[in-house]
């Protein structure tokens, strides 16, 4: 069974953050440097909360608010559903469907490990499926 350590060793554990102080136009400007879809807010090694495009689209762009004026502190999601690294992909893929979330920060002992999206987890089972049918098709070749 796949766990989130098994996407953690493949992306790796580089982590992406900004402050809650920090403005909107820095964050995106930083996701679009990293060319990712959500930063985590932290501050004093603290998970705060999470900044998400679909957070600019909503509580920026739909309520008239600029981005060099909004902080983050303001528009981020703060009631963030975490996983540990020790979480089966399939967990990970219920609470991103039920919670209709994209992205979960990965925390092990109350320390942010990482994130992952779910463009890792719907990649990381279909590689798990390939090679399964990799070792079928070599069992039905001997």
């Amino acid at each position: 069974m796949l766990k989130v350590t098994d996407i953690l060793k493949t992306k790796g554990s580089t982590i992406f953050a900004v402050m809650p102080a920090s403005t909107v136009y820095d964050a995106l400007k930083l996701m679009g440097e990293k060319n990712i879809g959500a930063l985590m807010v932290i501050e004093d090694d603290v998970l705060k909360g999470i900044f998400s495009e679909r957070d600019y689209a909503r509580k920026v762009v739909l309520e008239n608010r600029t981005s060099r004026d909004t902080m983050i502190s303001d528009i981020m999601t703060k009631n963030v559903f975490t996983v540990s690294p020790g979480d089966s992909i399939e967990h990970c893929m219920e609470v991103m469907t039920t919670k209709k979330i994209r992205h979960l920060p990965v925390t092990d002992h109350d320390k942010v490990a990482g994130i992952i999206s779910i463009g890792d987890v719907v990649m990381s089972i279909i590689d798990s499926q390939k090679e399964t049918i990799s070792h079928l098709q070599n069992y039905i070749a001997q």
